[in-house]
């Protein structure tokens, strides 16, 4: 298992085209392990890769001799003709794969039905997942994707189910994945908003939105610069007084008032307190009293 995780790790630079730091790890697993020939197959894959980006690939030496050779017309179209032949499609993978993500992880799925727990390698990097079902007598299936962003290797964990593999990615970043592997077209990421519960939610709409308090110290102020006449500006001007009186004033006017049937408003809690307030009707009227 050690060495499965070796190759792992060493394959996923590979596949991140680190061709260099592949070829030394290979080289390293070689002389752990000289009887495993997969290191030499890889070490030999690097180098041909590595020779491709110098542009150092073998070409033909220019000591042999060159041979004269007539090419009929027949030939030359038959050589254009293959020329443009397609190549070859990639095989489809073996295992179909997709996934789905929470604001605080990616959730994996490989679709493997009926493998073995131990016959699953999963290893985790930065922005790696190295995927390996090694099942004996069948041809290993291997998943590196580069992620689209990093994770936390320490929290993401795997669990093998009787269908599926199911892979738990732990989100470093609190970001929106638009992939699940990153590449050049990749869009840009955007933060994930999570909601607290204590914010209530706002819905778009046409009208405009009032400020509260300016209308409401708006109605005071047209209250208190408010015109009135007659009965209206005397029960204003009583209810200003009332307003702004200390205790035993505004108990001299309730008093009053009340004793004297609405006649007479006294604010001398002195004058009132100790006798009953007389009804003084206005010049020209009356006090008449009513029977029930």
């Amino acid at each position: 298992m050690l060495l499965r995780a070796f190759v792992d790790v060493r394959t996923a630079c590979f596949s991140l085209e680190e061709y260099h730091t592949a070829k030394a790890a290979f080289e390293a697993g070689s002389k752990l392990a000289p009887e495993d020939a997969r290191f030499t197959d890889w070490i030999k894959k690097c180098e041909k890769c590595i020779a491709e980006e110098d542009g150092e690939l073998p070409t033909q030496s220019s000591d042999v001799a060159p041979t004269n050779v007539v090419v009929s017309s027949q030939a030359t179209e038959k050589t254009d003709a293959t020329s443009e032949v397609i190549a070859p499609t990639p095989a489809k993978p073996k295992y179909r794969h997709e996934f789905y993500q929470k604001p605080e992880e990616v959730v994996v799925t490989i679709f493997a039905k009926g493998i073995p727990a131990n016959s699953v390698f999963v290893n985790y990097g930065e922005q790696i997942l190295s995927v390996t079902i090694d099942v004996p007598g069948e041809d290993s299936y291997i998943f590196q994707p580069r992620l689209f962003g990093k994770i936390v290797p320490a929290k993401c964990r795997h669990v093998v189910l009787s269908t599926k593999v199911e892979i738990r990615l732990a989100k470093a970043e609190l970001i929106q994945w638009t992939s699940l592997e990153f590449g050049e077209k990749s869009l840009v990421a955007q933060p994930i908003n999570v909601s607290t519960g204590n914010q209530r939610p706002s819905y778009p709409s046409s009208r405009p939105t009032k400020d509260w308090d300016k209308l409401e110290a708006q109605v005071k102020k047209e209250e208190k610069d408010e015109k009135l006449d007659g009965d209206a500006a005397l029960n204003k001007f009583f209810r200003d007084i009332y307003k702004d009186a200390d205790e035993d004033t505004r108990r001299a006017m309730r008093k009053s008032f009340v004793e004297s049937n609405g006649t007479v408003l006294s604010t001398n809690w002195k004058e009132v307190g100790s006798k009953m307030v007389e009804g003084t009707p206005p010049d020209g009227m009356e006090m008449k009293k009513w029977e029930y």
